[in-house]
C-alpha cells in the first residue's frame, strides 16, 4: 500500500500556491465546517488556539473526510508534543519561536526517523491515514515549517534556511512586527515590516525553503503570493465566525457588510 502523497507538496513542486485555513476553535464539528471550504490545508492550532491534544486528535479526523492536508502548529519547539502529532496522522508541523540554527535542528530532527533524525517510532493513527508504509516514507512527506517572528530569527536568518530538512518557514506577522518596533496587524502596511516579508521570501527563495504566512484578508494573501511566498493562511475560524456573524447583524439591520478583516488570535 502506497503512502497518501501530502499535497502540498505537490502543489509547491507545479510551482503553484496553497491556501491554508487555521483551526482554533476546540471541536471536531468546527474543524469539519471549516473543511467545507476547500482548502488545501488545514492548521490545528496548539499554540494560541483553545486547542489541545485529545480535541486535535477529533479535529484531524474530521479533516480526514477531505483530500485536504492537515498541519498543526504546536505551542513550543518541544520533541514529546511534536511527535505525538505526527504520530495523530499530521503530514506538517509548523514550529514558533525559532530563533537559531540550533533551535532548528532540534525542530527537524524530531520531525525525522533515523538516521535523519531522532524522532520515535509508534505512527498509530499516521499508520490509518497514510498507509502501512507510512514509516517508510515519513521523512518525505512530513514538512517542517519554522516561525519566522522574532529579532533572534531575523539576526540568523540564512542559518535557520540552511538547517538540512526544513522543508518551509512561516512568517508570523503580528510577532515579526513588535519585533522590529511596529505594530502587530493581520496585513502590514507600513514598508518597515513589509521589508522584512520581502527579504524573508527572498532568503528562502535563495536556501530553497518554502515560505509561508499568516494574513489577515484574502486579498493580504494574494498580495503574499506577488512577494513569492508559496503558502498563506487567510484569517482563522474564529475571525472568520466572528466577522460573518458582524456581518450578518450588520446588514440585517440595514447596514452595509464590511469586508472580513483583522488576524484573529494566530
Amino acid at each position: 500500500m502506497r503512502v497518501r502523497a501530502n499535497r502540498l507538496r505537490e502543489i509547491w513542486a507545479s510551482g503553484g500556491h496553497a491556501v491554508n485555513g487555521w483551526l482554533g476553535i476546540p471541536h471536531g464539528v468546527a474543524a469539519e465546517a471549516m473543511v467545507q471550504g476547500g482548502w488545501d490545508s488545514l492548521t490545528v492550532d496548539l499554540q494560541h488556539g483553545l486547542v489541545h491534544y485529545d480535541t486535535a486528535v477529533g479535529m484531524l479526523q474530521a479533516i480526514s473526510t477531505s483530500p485536504i492536508t492537515p498541519l498543526a502548529r504546536v505551542p513550543w519547539n518541544e520533541p514529546g508534543i511534536i511527535m505525538k502529532m505526527l504520530d495523530a496522522g499530521c503530514f506538517g508541523i509548523i514550529c514558533p519561536m525559532v530563533n537559531n540554527r540550533e533551535e532548528c535542528e532540534r525542530f527537524v530532527q524530531a520531525c525525522r526517523y533515523p538516521p535523519k533524525g531522532y524522532r520515535s517510532f509508534g505512527p498509530t493513527r499516521a499508520n490509518w491515514y497514510a498507509g502501512a508504509d507510512y514509516w517508510k516514507n515519513a521523512n518525505d512527506t512530513v514538512i517542517t515549517f519554522a516561525m519566522i517572528e522574532t529579532k533572534g530569527a531575523l539576526d540568523n536568518l540564512d542559518a535557520i534556511l540552511s538547517t538540512p530538512g526544513l522543508d518551509a518557514i512561516y512568517v508570523g506577522p503580528a510577532d515579526l512586527a513588535l519585533a522590529i518596533g511596529e505594530q502587530p496587524v493581520g496585513d502590514p502596511t507600513s514598508e518597515k515590516t513589509l521589508g522584512e516579508i520581502r527579504r524573508i521570501a527572498a532568503a528562502a527563495k535563495k536556501h530553497g525553503v518554502v515560505a509561508g504566512i499568516h494574513t489577515g484578508s484574502p486579498e493580504g494573501a494574494k498580495r503574499m503570493f506577488g512577494m513569492g511566498y508559496q503558502f498563506a493562511t487567510v484569517l482563522a475560524d474564529t475571525a472568520l465566525l466572528v466577522n460573518a456573524a458582524k456581518a450578518a447583524v450588520t446588514a440585517a439591520k440595514g447596514g452595509e457588510a464590511g469586508a472580513a478583516k483583522g488576524a484573529g488570535p494566530y
